[in-house]
């Protein structure tokens, strides 16, 4: 039998924008699960506008082991058994500079559906969200640098970047909540990103251009900008943060809003003084997380130690700041 994206028996996490033909994503971070039985499925991907080197997923049966393959038109995930099986399927790397705003998409995920014998209906999945906005480092950029296999740099992204690997990832795993992810390159709060993605108030209510985003009334709400906003004073940054927090408290305004310094240390006391003054303005909580010194700021974007090492210093906090000890 044929499934459809919107299906009961398919379920989604991340930036999608979903009709009854296909599910589209540009962030990597974003996946969906597929409950199916028999001993196979076929997984059906709209690659025509795609270009290679395509973008990389993982794929994942019953919660084992990972498997890395580039998106296809089909990809046949064999079972070892003719039972009942959970599939989840994971946006793990992009090239950068592909389009990934304005139609027509290069740089995405179009799911149009699976084949398998039955379905298996999936409930809501009621875990609470935790989201992660930022740029490259948030995308997952360059974990896996040394991964150079073409001569032009874009073309290895797909190899060197990993979604999974982020801080991002790794600390929604920790504190065992969904991760919505939402980074793009080049992105910043004063900036526009690569691939034709708009500053960080302008992308946000947005799958990409003009297509809502399903706001997902995150428990927390996790932003780190700042590293491509060194370009600017940084007065216009600090400004535009206010401009920032005022936008997300207005759409998310039960979630805890936490802001990370950038990781490279810039505007590490200018931002924590804003956060202070901002909260005793606003009568807000925001949280704000200094991380000045818990990685080198080279290189820029961390390797897979050192986003391990960024979420081993975030998880205690989040966990204190989940319980309401800060």
């Amino acid at each position: 039998m044929f499934i459809k994206p919107l299906d009961d028996c398919v379920r989604y996490t991340g930036r999608w924008f979903k009709t009854q033909e296909e599910a589209v994503t540009t962030a990597p971070g974003s996946y969906f699960e597929i409950g199916f039985k028999g001993s196979c499925c076929v997984l059906n991907f709209d690659v025509y506008m795609n270009f290679q080197p395509y973008g990389h997923i993982y794929i994942q049966l019953d919660n084992g082991a990972r498997t890395e393959v580039a998106v296809d038109r089909y990809i046949r995930v064999q079972c070892p058994d003719n039972g009942e099986h959970i599939l989840k399927v994971i946006y793990k790397s992009a090239m950068e500079l592909q389009p990934r705003w304005y139609e027509p998409l290069i740089g995405k995920v179009t799911f149009m559906g699976a084949e398998a014998d039955g379905t298996v209906a999936l409930q809501e999945d009621r875990t609470p969200v935790i989201e992660f906005i930022g740029d490259s480092i948030t995308e997952g950029i360059w974990v896996d640098e040394d991964r150079k296999i073409y001569g032009f740099p874009q073309e290895n992204m797909v190899f060197q970047n990993d979604s999974t690997a982020t801080y991002a990832y790794l600390t929604a795993e920790a504190l065992k909540m969904r991760p919505w992810i939402i980074g793009y390159g080049a992105v910043g709060i004063t900036k526009c990103g690569h691939g034709g993605v708009p500053s960080a108030i302008e992308l946000y209510p947005y799958c990409y251009n003009g297509k809502k985003a399903l706001i997902p009334n995150a428990e927390m709400i996790v932003i780190n900008y700042g590293a491509n906003d060194i370009y600017v004073s940084k007065e216009e940054y600090i400004d535009g943060y206010k401009a920032y927090l005022d936008f997300m408290r207005k759409i998310n305004p039960h979630s805890k809003i936490i802001v990370l310094s950038p990781f490279s240390g810039y505007c590490a006391e200018e931002l924590g003084k804003m956060v202070n003054e901002y909260n005793k303005k606003n009568k807000d909580s925001v949280y704000y997380i200094n991380t000045k010194g818990w990685i080198s700021p080279e290189p820029l974007h961390p390797s897979r130690e050192g986003h391990k090492t960024v979420s081993e210093n975030l998880i205690p906090i989040l966990t204190k700041i989940r319980t309401d000890e800060i």
